[in-house]
């Protein structure tokens, strides 16, 4: 036989009035954050990168990936810059030909350029200097033997 006190406390609970429902007021539910993706392996990126593609039309006049160029190719591009600079085309308009921006152009003619060609321009013309002088003084002394000579010769001492 059940206890008369539990019997009486489920009674009061079940007989009590229903508290009326307020509904609460509505609170903006949160963005849901993209999951962070674990870096993928190369056979993935690419099975990725051809799925969108096939799936997106719009993705050829996406912006696409850095090309990266050999220097022989960036050599060859810079020549060709200057071929259309010296024939009097614009920077701008030269380098939109070739296919690179303007930064890339100067950036890769700074790196063209060895940084220590002013180094050794600078030591040749030290050197051609050097030289100057010895020759200057080897040809004077000679100047001076040959005016002695001819002194000699005509008795002018």
């Amino acid at each position: 036989m059940p206890d008369p006190q539990e019997a009486e406390s489920v009674q009061a609970a079940t007989s009590e009035p229903a508290k009326a429902e307020i509904p609460e007021p509505k609170k903006k539910a949160p963005r849901p954050r993209k999951a962070k993706t674990q870096p993928k392996t190369p056979a993935e990126s690419d099975l990725a990168k051809q799925t969108t593609k096939a799936a997106e039309p719009s993705a050829a006049a996406a912006r696409t990936g850095r090309k990266v160029y050999s220097e022989r190719e960036r050599a060859q591009k810079l020549g060709q810059i200057e071929q259309s600079i010296s024939r009097g085309s614009s920077i701008k308009r030269a380098v939109g030909q070739v296919g690179i921006s303007e930064q890339t152009y100067y950036q890769w003619k700074k790196a063209a350029a060895p940084a220590s060609s002013q180094g050794d321009d600078l030591k040749d013309l030290v050197a051609l200097e050097e030289e100057n002088v010895r020759l200057k003084k080897l040809l004077a002394e000679r100047l001076r033997k040959e005016n002695a000579d001819l002194k000699k010769k005509l008795g002018l001492n």
